[in-house]
């Protein structure tokens, strides 16, 4: 009798509690973290830059891949699985949208990069300026993944 009473009831709180979850925000890592971990091993992360194709051609944290957060779903075979990803955006919003996106996707190593590009470059730390910005956007927008003219000067 007890179980069939308390069971409906614990039931209801697993599935809200797992609901709650999903929606968690991501998990946040400290710049002075990401810098030791490049440091550490620079293959280890894979650094997801989800602001448009020009404000990444503007500058981008280094090592940085751009995939617009919109595209993202039908981009996800370039993002690996099997390795941390850490994503970042101008101010957050479009990480916490790319981090769910890629979290209903079976991704589980996700970290959101903390202050985003705006705190990046409040707190001076290092920016990479594509070779030539204006073939970068272009190229970005063209759907090619990681051109040449994206590599840092």
């Amino acid at each position: 009798m007890i179980a069939r009473t308390l069971l409906p009831g614990l039931i209801a709180t697993l599935v809200a509690s797992t609901a709650l979850a999903a929606d968690a925000p991501l998990p946040v890592m400290t710049q002075d973290a990401f810098l030791a971990s490049l440091k550490a091993d620079a293959q280890a992360l894979f650094v997801l830059d989800v602001r448009t194709p020009d404000e990444y051609a503007a500058g981008y944290v280094p090592g940085a891949v751009n995939i617009p957060h919109d595209q993202l779903a039908s981009r996800l075979a370039e993002v690996p699985k099997d390795r941390e990803v850490v994503v970042y955006c101008r101010s957050g919003r479009r990480s916490e949208i790319a981090g769910q996106v890629l979290a209903d996707h079976g991704y589980t190593k996700l970290e959101h990069l903390q202050g985003d590009m705006q705190g990046w470059q409040a707190a001076q730390r290092p920016v990479d300026v594509p070779r030539d910005p204006a073939a970068c956007s272009a190229a970005l927008k063209a759907g090619e993944p990681k051109p040449e003219s994206c590599l840092p000067r």
